[in-house]
């Protein structure tokens, strides 16, 4: 009677309808990954070996493949989520110090600073310097420190401006609290050795005028441009100004601009700064040059377009940043950021014999052979990463809805086969 494979199609229908409902289950699971039921026929061996009528006796489920495809990538408010766009996953250690393998990007910190997901299980990396060289090896756990960022004392102030050659050149004494004596002022903050904030103010005071030249006459006659100080004082408090001053008293310029004819300042005008004290918070300017190469004195309005390197001050961590290829960044609330660490990823070559161990987890086992070697995302076979988002589930719930109605027939006829046969035995045995 064939009882037998009636009951084979019963189970494997039932083992199929497991998987198709764990993966609805899981539709929602971020990192999850679809499974298929995977099945195969049974014969019975005949005894001469041979025959080609040979009746089968069911079905089996020969095996449960997990399907390694991309899930869509979902935006999240959490800078600390990362999704894999493309191959690879997320190397994680366990407290008993095993290694696991996650595509759930969902990630946060613990009381030490270790990067770790919903099961404690520590995120891998590589700890890196400030300008993102490896200071360390590979496959370690990752932590993130709440060290703030040290202040950096200003040393080499980079300044374009253009100084409005139509200025007229100035006969009195300097003086910072009367504009007339002067042409232009424009300002900076600049950091102290410990830090401390001194309010910068640079004065150009025109000198002499430009004076076209002649190229016509007898000897011919060479333009010349524009003669112009350059003051400067430093006041930490907004208090009177301390301003650099000569032998006598008087205030003295820290460096004096002579243009060219066209308007352009010789290549490598840099001005060294004397020491200037500092205002009530003691600071004094000190080892500071004022590169003003690319100034000019052109016939137009007077403007500054950059004026950078005066240092910064001390900064307290503000969050983190993680780029495409896995490189975390620590942002502070001075306008700094430093490279602490890079995520890695790792692969298999074959996926399908990875041992899922829930918690969206997998082991490595011997048929899907040893990891590859950890490596920065983007590079080789592995996927960018994208922070504050996260790889949804790849499961199809159209797909398995359908899966599951087909699933359901087939167990109806596997029954009804049963019954058929049911039916034939009764016959059977009711026959005198």
């Amino acid at each position: 009677m064939g009882f037998q494979q009636g009951l084979s199609g019963l189970n494997i229908s039932s083992k199929n309808l497991e998987v198709i409902g764990n993966n609805v289950a899981n539709a929602n699971t971020f990192g999850a990954k679809a499974s298929r039921a995977e099945f195969a026929d049974m014969y019975a061996a005949s005894l001469g070996g041979g025959g080609s009528n040979g009746i089968g006796i069911g079905a089996r489920l020969a095996s449960v493949a997990q399907q390694f495809t991309q899930g869509n990538i979902t935006a999240t408010s959490n800078a600390m989520d990362l999704a894999i766009n493309g191959r690879g996953f997320f190397a994680l250690q366990t407290p008993q110090g095993e290694t696991v393998y996650s595509r759930n990007g969902q990630f946060k910190r613990d009381e030490k600073g270790y990067v770790i997901n919903n099961d404690k299980h520590q995120l891998l990396g590589q700890a890196l310097d400030e300008t993102g060289v490896a200071s360390g090896p590979g496959g370690t756990p990752i932590i993130l420190s709440n060290d703030g960022s040290a202040p950096l004392k200003a040393s080499e102030v980079k300044m374009t401006a253009n100084l409005d050659v139509r200025g007229a050149p100035k006969t009195l004494a300097l003086d910072i609290s009367d504009s007339k004596t002067y042409n232009f002022v424009t300002s900076q903050t600049a950091y102290g050795d410990n830090g401390a904030p001194i309010a910068l103010n640079y004065y150009f005071r025109k000198t002499t005028e430009a004076t076209p030249g002649d190229p016509s006459a007898a000897p011919p006659v060479a333009g010349t441009g524009g003669v112009w100080d350059v003051y400067m004082t430093a006041d930490g408090n907004s208090n009177a100004a301390s301003v650099n001053k000569d032998g006598a008293g008087n205030p003295a310029p820290i460096g004096t601009l002579s243009f060219n004819p066209d308007g352009s300042l010789p290549v490598g005008t840099v001005l060294t700064v004397p020491s200037i004290p500092g205002g009530k918070n003691g600071q004094p300017l000190t080892g500071v040059t004022v590169d003003l190469s690319t100034t000019t004195e052109y016939s137009g309005a007077y403007s500054v377009t950059d004026l950078s390197g005066g240092g910064y001050a001390q900064g307290n961590l503000s969050d983190f940043l993680i780029e495409n290829d896995g490189t975390i960044k620590a942002r502070y609330t001075n306008g700094q950021s430093k490279s602490i660490a890079r995520v890695q990823l790792s692969d298999f070559k074959n996926l399908n014999g990875m041992q899922p161990v829930g918690s969206n987890e997998w082991k490595a086992t011997s048929a899907s052979g040893d990891p590859l070697p950890l490596g920065t995302p983007g590079t080789g076979i592995y996927g960018l990463l994208q922070a504050g988002a996260l790889e949804e589930s790849n499961v199809d719930m159209t797909a398995e809805l359908v899966n599951m109605i087909v699933a359901q027939r087939s167990y109806q006829a596997n029954a009804q086969t049963i019954k058929a046969e049911d039916q034939v035995l009764q016959t059977l045995v009711n026959l005198r």
